[in-house]
């Protein structure tokens, strides 16, 4: 068997809407961290001047969260966490040092990927719901001030952890050699399937 050989591990359609993810996550940081601090004010200048950013921003927002969702909802079987995600999670010194002998055959994500999926959607779900109260003039004004303040902290709390989030999987991702050509592509190779995604390997490859 040729252990180069390409397989499929994301669609068309699963790379488009990542992409979209992608990019309006960066658009909605860049437009908001214009707002967050003076020292940043500059951001605004990238869509515009301030009134353009403040009146994209929330656009921004909205197609992240409707993209994300349709993403955790299309990923949402293969991000279950199993018993073999602990097990892994206890041999973190191995993965450190890839080692595979000794790890258990993982789905077509780990325990990592599938935290983090979590801790995305939380995020997101808290700057939809935050984002929405103090979106003007559309939605801010039904809402009293001490409920638009809080949600003005929450919704900078999210943006800082999905920030981290972010930060992490494009790590990883570099990090993890194949794993970028898998969503510019598609593609992995079987080497690279067996050695991250042994389980989802095996069910595709039967």
């Amino acid at each position: 068997m040729n252990t180069h050989a390409l397989i499929q591990r994301h669609s068309a359609s699963e790379r488009l809407n990542h992409w979209l993810v992608a990019l309006t996550f960066v658009l909605a940081g860049l437009s908001g961290l214009g707002f967050f601090h003076p020292v940043f004010f500059w951001l605004t200048g990238l869509f515009g001047g301030g009134t353009w950013a403040r009146i994209l921003h929330p656009f921004f927002g909205a197609v992240l969260a409707l993209s994300f969702f349709v993403w955790a909802g299309r990923e949402w079987k293969d991000n279950r966490i199993v018993a073999a995600d602990w097990q892994w999670a206890k041999r973190m010194g191995d993965v450190l040092r890839n080692r595979t002998d000794n790890l258990p055959p993982l789905g077509k994500y780990n325990l990592g990927q599938k935290l983090l999926t979590r801790t995305m959607l939380v995020a997101i779900l808290l700057l939809l719901a935050s984002g929405i109260l103090i979106w003007q003039p559309w939605f801010a004004p039904e809402f009293a001030i001490a409920q638009r303040r809080i949600a003005v902290v929450v919704h900078a709390g999210a943006a800082f952890v999905a920030l981290i989030g972010f930060i992490v999987h494009v790590y990883a991702a570099y990090w993890t050699r194949g794993s970028i050509r898998a969503m510019t592509r598609g593609t992995v190779t079987r080497t690279w399937a067996r050695h991250h995604s042994a389980d989802w390997y095996k069910k595709i490859a039967e």
